[in-house]
């Protein structure tokens, strides 16, 4: 039953993806319609994935690097959903369906099998802490895109006023200070959790230090956008660049640097 809705989940999300490309080529707004249709079917089946497995497992279904995976997809699908009805724009399907069906086509590469929470993850801490990194990596993967968006867009009208990019380049700020609030509560909640299991707030564990860096990232880029007044092209390119660092701290970290959170 779950592998039935996960690789269905999968597979509606690619087809919503062929179908919303297809629609974008050929200017069909009925293919948009329908991929974004699909998108929900897509999401729901999603869902409905997390919950079963979350109630067979009898916890939050994130305490593993698949469980994570498929989690990171469902928030970029959840963000998704949400910034379709906020804009109101069919473009975000454009980049957020791709980017969702990437993340979950590396889940299913992953070993699916339930098991128990390790000592140290039994904790109250879990729920916010693991929740919060789903949202942050799941605006940080969709303001990437959303700059990859953008580079593609300055190529055709080559003039950073053009209203379209000023849009795009709006919606990737909201989508980084977002995440980076997030990340905020990642780190902080980790550190508190940190100790309690471990009786140190800080370990320079693999994973924090990536973390950090990756912090440090995204405030540099909030830096300079507030105080410098930095927009367009360059922070478009930054934010496609800070994407690498938060995957190597989701993938290239548990491969690797193994360390305290190998299990994540």
């Amino acid at each position: 039953m779950l592998n039935i809705l996960f690789f269905a989940s999968l597979i509606s999300l690619f087809v919503a993806t062929v179908v919303e490309f297809i629609g974008l080529s050929f200017k069909k707004d009925g293919a948009k319609k329908a991929a974004w249709i699909i998108s929900l079917i897509s999401f729901a089946l999603l869902t409905a994935y997390m919950v079963i497995r979350g109630i067979e497992a009898g916890r939050l279904p994130l305490s593993n690097q698949f469980e994570f995976a498929a989690g990171f997809a469902w928030g970029i699908s959840l963000l998704h959903i949400v910034l379709r009805l906020w804009l109101k724009q069919d473009w975000i399907s454009a980049v957020c369906l791709p980017t969702a069906f990437l993340i979950l086509s590396y889940a299913a590469l992953l070993p699916k099998e339930i098991n128990e929470l390790m000592p140290a993850l039994k904790s109250a801490w879990f729920g916010l802490h693991i929740g919060s990194a789903v949202f942050s990596y799941a605006a940080f993967a969709i303001a990437g895109a959303v700059g990859i968006k953008y580079l593609s867009t300055f190529k055709k009208v080559k003039n950073e006023s053009d209203e379209r990019l000023i849009q795009l380049d709006y919606i990737a700020y909201r989508l980084i200070a977002f995440g980076f609030l997030m990340l905020t509560v990642v780190i902080l909640s980790g550190c508190i959790w940190a100790e309690q299991a471990w009786s140190s707030f800080w370990t320079w564990d693999p994973k924090e230090t990536w973390a950090l860096i990756t912090w440090i990232i995204y405030a540099i880029y909030l830096h300079q956008r507030m105080r410098k007044g930095w927009r367009g092209k360059k922070m478009a390119v930054f934010a496609i660049i800070a994407v690498v660092c938060v995957l190597f701290t989701f993938i290239g970290v548990n491969q690797l640097l193994p360390g305290l959170h190998s299990y994540a």
